[in-house]
């Protein structure tokens, strides 16, 4: 029991990103957009958000930084190239009409390039590893609530031993809950995502709520991306560290259902998956083996809720299909 306890509390750290990823990407699809480029998005998100509080604290110079200040920096910077990419998909997929699934791929090679790029220019600039003093680490890393509460068996461990960063992300996925089932804006928002024909009737602008949907949630994914590397990556920019990460996000939004609160519960399992190989040592297991575990389980899900076929359970209707007005 206590490694398993373990295990899920580790597992927070690395599923918050999840978490930040998910949502991003559940927003976009509710709107109709599949973007699979969140690997890209969530490296860029990974680097510019790292960059910004490197830059501030350079700036200022070590030990005169605000932590709030290097916080809001990360989260500005990386939402603002996370929303820049998603209005670069729309602009490609919605105005120019091309395919989302070739947009989507190619804007997951060109993030992680764009990434790698600018972590190596900056790593150049300053002569060392892209980092920040231990001061900002701990902050951007800061679990603050209670002895009290770290200290109640199990639940302590795994849910009040965290980031603030992980409690940022239940907040978000609440909020997101509400706003797609009780506002009237997240009902059109829906509406554009099952039936843009319908919508476009009804006198719904698709073209501004594919925009908006796919900008906000690309800045959410980024956001992803950035939590990854202060926190799991201890505020160090290492290259290979978001491999596969953005993948395990649109993964997750399969297992997810496209709903924003399970992301919350899923996140902390998939990051349990992730590191499983790392805190559960099975004879003769081959490592390769547990870190496939999360698609498989993914894959489980989609086939169970394909078989069962139950509404709520399934993805926009238009997922993935560009609308071309002149069709109604």
């Amino acid at each position: 029991m206590n490694a398993l306890v373990l295990l899920f509390g580790a597992a927070g750290a690395y599923g918050t990103a999840l978490m930040f990823g998910t949502l991003g990407e559940i927003l976009t699809e509710k709107s109709g957009n599949m973007n699979l480029g969140v690997e890209g998005i969530m490296y860029m998100g990974g680097i510019f958000g790292l960059i910004a509080p490197n830059l501030y604290e350079q700036a200022v110079g070590e030990g005169n930084a605000n932590p709030f200040v290097a916080i809001l920096l990360a989260i500005v910077a990386a939402f603002v190239v996370g929303a820049l990419a998603g209005a670069l998909f729309s602009f490609i997929t919605v105005t120019l009409r091309a395919n989302q699934n070739v947009t989507g791929l190619a804007m997951a090679t060109f993030g992680t390039g764009v990434a790698k790029f600018a972590g190596e220019l900056r790593r150049l600039q300053i002569g060392g590893y892209v980092t920040l003093s231990n001061d900002l680490k701990f902050a951007f890393d800061n679990k603050f609530m209670p002895d009290f509460l770290k200290n109640i068996p199990i639940v302590g461990r795994i849910i009040f031993n965290q980031s603030e960063f992980f409690y940022m992300g239940i907040i978000l996925a609440i909020a997101m809950h509400l706003f797609l089932t009780k506002t009237k804006t997240g009902l059109y928002l829906r509406a554009v995502g099952e039936s843009p024909v319908t919508a476009d009737a009804a006198g719904i602008n698709i073209t501004k709520y594919k925009y908006i949907a796919t900008m906000v949630g690309g800045g959410i994914s980024a956001l992803g991306g950035m939590v990854y590397t202060m926190t799991t990556a201890g505020c160090v920019w290492i290259e290979a560290s978001l491999s596969g990460t953005g993948w395990l996000a649109v993964a997750l939004v399969i297992f997810c259902t496209w709903r924003p609160l399970n992301a919350i519960w899923s996140s902390i399992l998939f990051g349990a998956l992730m590191i499983m190989y790392l805190r559960i040592i099975v004879p003769f297991f081959p490592t390769e083996l547990y870190k496939i575990l999360p698609y498989v389980v993914t894959i489980i899900v989609l086939v169970i809720t394909s078989m069962r076929n139950i509404k709520d359970k399934q993805p926009p209707a238009s997922l993935g299909v560009n609308y071309f007005r002149e069709e109604r």
